[in-house]
């Protein structure tokens, strides 16, 4: 976005949150025809922009557990790795049983705290930063403790460019991590 356009959009969002003396009824008509520019106005500062909208043939399964009823999905065209922050960034895509695509921006930050950034329907990005929150382990739903463990934070260092994040994916883990298919050979780690 320009920066007269962001400029714009935060005077907006202002001007209509200072005029406002309780709930805002209507939205002006340059609110109706912008409004991912008033999203991204009321987004957290530090939350970085949506990357494109994940394509189907961008995405890598990947496997959490054998009780979960979703099927999992890293957009690999998103994967970032910042390992000055020790931050793994991607969009997560969780579909349903009945194809249905829940799709997110999220980052992990090694070992055990994740973030959502943005939430995605119908093609398009919804601002949702959240704060740092912990992930949850031993569980049907531990999606981003099984994308930490297994794949992006190995030794709980976090990876160091998104091709190891991406080669981990399509192999089924980090070869740095111990899971069965990783100790065919009979070493440990």
């Amino acid at each position: 976005m320009s920066p007269a356009l962001r400029r714009a959009a935060l005077f907006a969002a202002a001007l209509a949150a200072g005029c406002s003396s309780g709930p805002r009824q209507e939205m002006s008509d340059w609110e109706k025809r912008h409004p991912e520019l008033i999203a991204r106005a009321e987004a957290r500062p530090d939350a970085p922009p949506p990357p494109a909208f994940p394509r189907r043939e961008n995405l890598i399964e990947f496997y959490v557990s054998a009780n979960a009823t979703f099927h999992y999905f890293i957009d690999a065209s998103t994967l970032q790795a910042l390992y000055d922050r020790r931050e793994v960034r991607y969009v997560l895509v969780a579909r349903s049983p009945s194809g249905v695509d829940n799709v997110s921006f999220e980052a992990l930050r090694c070992p055990d705290v994740y973030r959502v950034f943005a939430v995605g329907s119908d093609g398009k990005w919804t601002a949702r930063s959240s704060d740092w929150q912990p992930t949850v382990r031993r569980s049907d739903l531990a999606v981003q403790s099984t994308l930490a463990r297994q794949f992006f934070c190995p030794h709980n260092d976090p990876i160091q460019s998104a091709r190891e994040g991406v080669d981990a994916l399509r192999a089924g883990a980090h070869p740095g991590v111990y899971v069965e298919q990783n100790n065919r050979g009979g070493g440990s780690y």
